[in-house]
């Protein structure tokens, strides 16, 4: 379950930035960036239901995992292949989120 919260809360996050920035940066119509609001503020709510203990911890983690989505999402969407750096950056990302999230008392 704390995957699917982490992907949910990544589409959220990446998906309503993403409308903002078509809004600001690329003149598309108003109502994208209030889509992309409505999305953050999903984004907001979806974090609370992961059952980690500490907001920090559980932030810390959405980071590593959004930099991958994103990384993801700019290959699928915006059609930029990433590069060997970025796929490393990333990997790195990801073994940080599994650092973090080891289970300790």
């Amino acid at each position: 379950m704390v995957l699917l919260w982490f992907l949910l809360a990544g589409l959220a996050e990446i998906g309503g930035g993403y409308l903002v920035w078509l809004w600001l940066r690329e003149g598309k119509p108003w109502y994208l960036g209030a889509l992309g609001g409505v999305s953050l503020f999903f984004y907001g709510i979806i974090a609370t239901f992961q059952s980690f203990p500490s907001f920090g911890r559980v932030y810390a983690a959405y980071g590593g995992v959004f930099i991958v989505l994103s990384v993801l999402w700019g290959w699928g969407i915006d059609k930029k292949t990433p590069d060997l750096y970025d796929w490393i950056g990333a990997s790195i990302c990801l073994i940080g989120v599994i650092v973090m999230l080891i289970p300790r008392s």
